[in-house]
């Protein structure tokens, strides 16, 4: 059964999906791999070549697994717009599908469950399989297992994903690996689409980042009273207890920043963007309700609330994307592949800090539908968020890296297991928030850092949330270095009208090392901005000149050798 839609009434393609599509069929290879930003339009690309494979006859049927049941229905409308009609409801006991449906959309825990029904099935008609966001089939044993006995004799296969990497070893299903002189396996793309390529293209928003730091005081199980600064660098483990405290429902920080995040997405609708929508990411259920019933509180207004358990939870999230509403608070369902092309603010309130989670989860409010759109994301002063805003143009690779008989020493193993338990002993556990507040410390764009820390609420902030919400990524740059240069100035007017000097408490190494990191990420936005050299390439320049380490290692005397010789350029 061939697709009912004729080639010309077929969605137009975008020039990466056109060559995708051209090396797809130029290659006729069984398997293919296509790494494509979130956003750029993977679905498109994936069901114009599954109407192809249709209508010349390759395959009699499809079969597209993606990674939750909201995204069964969103495959299955997209594809019917190419006449493709496949089967969302498609249960395992069914075994097979109605004669008029072209194939059936399927989990990876579905597969997982029962390889052997789809394992039949593909072995009954000639099938093109469209593994979306394929790194989840590495998630679980029995998914990777599952997808390899189910498709190994499909007759085509297709892998999709805007993240190619994961934060373990386990290998991706049907990806190949190209090994490398230390004995690393690294996966290899067959067409690559990178954030930094769309993003040249317009085919994605450029996202700001607006990090939070702030006070940040509670109370361990053993009754002990710690008050740190959020974003001063700390141990590991400081650094989890500030940021719980951060997130935490009853202090002051989390309220500050929602409303913050909802100003922000007012100005964005009153200027130019109408409909922008917000999300709130929250790390437990117990939390996202919290904060919808915060964001009530503080700025009158009620969110769309979606629980991955709750029955309807689909529903809600399409209503949500087919309406005017503000804001929606989820957990993870709206972390990947779902598409709401309004989100244009969100709100990073999860401890989740590994690159793929935050990658995803960036990936909800890139979407862009028009010139000069921009996204604006609110999140923790932390250095493991700050680090993974300043290098999303990074592209990744899945790397599997080779076992080592240190890896595998039982004695280093168990200390290693001791060290976490004993850390986990001193500030785990129980905790009780005393204070915490929050104050805008500086703004990330395009891995550059704008802008002095400033009180929540004050005026100096509002410059920030107010940025007009349609502009070039060029015009996004001036303003910022604009509304910095404005900043220092008027500090420096308020030192020379003091009655008397003020003395500066002298800063710790630590405070010293931040503060230079800032001014170094600073000089390498403003050089990037003028050279559009990518910040990465800049700073491994650097690195080469100076020597050292990455600046999140460096000493102060490095990087204030590596601030000296980019002046020098």
């Amino acid at each position: 059964m061939i697709p009912a839609a004729p080639p010309e009434t077929l969605p137009s393609l975008r020039v990466w999906q056109r060559k995708a599509m051209v090396a797809y069929h130029r290659g006729q290879s069984r398997d293919f791999l296509a790494v494509a930003t979130p956003g750029a339009g993977k679905t498109t690309f994936a069901l114009r070549i599954a109407y192809d494979l249709l209508a010349d006859g390759t395959v009699d049927t499809v079969t597209v697994v993606c990674p939750t049941e909201h995204l069964k229905t969103q495959w299955a409308a997209a594809a019917a717009r190419f006449g493709i009609q496949l089967d969302p409801a498609f249960r395992n006991s069914d075994v097979h599908s109605a004669a008029d449906y072209h194939g059936v959309v399927l989990t990876y825990a579905q597969i997982g469950a029962d390889p052997a029904v789809h394992r039949r099935r593909t072995l009954a008609r000639r099938t093109f399989v469209i593994l979306d966001e394929v790194h989840h089939a590495g998630d679980a044993r029995t998914w990777g297992e599952g997808v390899q006995t189910a498709f190994d004799e499909a007759e085509r296969r297709l892998c999709l994903t805007g993240t190619p990497f994961r934060s373990d070893d386990n290998p991706i299903p049907f990806v190949e690996y190209d090994e490398d002189a230390e004995g690393a396996k690294r996966s290899r793309a067959d067409s690559l689409y990178g954030y930094r390529d769309a993003l040249a293209d317009g085919v994605v928003r450029p996202v700001m980042f607006m990090a939070y730091s702030g006070q940040a005081k509670w109370r361990t199980s053993a009754g002990d009273e710690l008050a740190v600064r959020l974003g001063q660098p700390l141990t590991k483990d400081l650094t989890s207890q500030a940021w719980r405290t951060a997130l935490d429902p009853e202090g002051e920080w989390i309220k500050q920043v929602i409303r913050a995040a909802d100003r922000r997405l007012s100005s964005l609708r009153a200027a130019g963007m109408p409909d922008a929508g917000g999300l709130i990411i929250a790390s437990d259920q117990n939390s996202a309700r919290s904060y919808a019933g915060i964001l009530k509180r503080v700025t009158g207004k009620s969110a769309t609330i979606v629980l991955s358990d709750d029955g309807g939870s689909s529903d809600r999230i399409a209503k949500f994307a087919d309406s005017n509403d503000e804001w929606l608070v989820a957990v993870r369902m709206v972390s990947e592949g779902v598409d709401i092309p309004r989100l244009a603010v969100g709100v990073y309130a999860t401890n989740a800090q590994t690159p793929l989670y935050f990658a995803q989860a960036i990936g909800r409010f890139v979407r862009s539908r028009r010139p000069g759109e921009t996204a604006s994301v609110f999140l923790p002063s932390v250095i493991p968020l700050l680090s993974l805003a300043e290098n999303l143009e990074a592209d990744r690779d899945h790397v599997i890296k080779p076992k080592s008989a240190e890896d595998a020493d039982p004695e280093l193993l168990l200390q290693q297991a001791q060290r976490v338990l004993d850390e986990g002993t001193e500030l785990g556990g129980s905790r009780e928030t005393l204070e915490s507040s929050a104050e805008l410390d500086q703004v990330i764009f395009d891995g550059g850092s704008f802008g002095l820390p400033v009180e929540a609420g004050s005026a100096e902030e509002q410059e920030y949330l107010g940025l007009p919400g349609l502009l070039t990524q060029e015009q996004v740059h001036l303003l910022l270095q604009k509304r910095q240069r404005d900043q220092m100035a008027k500090q420096k007017s308020a030192t020379r009208t003091e009655d008397r000097p003020q003395t500066e408490p002298p800063m710790t190494n630590a405070q010293k090392r931040l503060k230079l990191r800032k001014q170094l990420n600073a000089l390498v936005g403003a050089r990037s901005f003028a050279t559009n050299e990518p910040h990465g390439k800049i700073h491994a320049k650097l690195r080469s000149t100076c020597g050292g380490p990455p600046s999140a290692q460096a000493t102060i005397e490095q990087l204030e050798e590596r601030i000296a010789a980019i002046r020098s350029w």
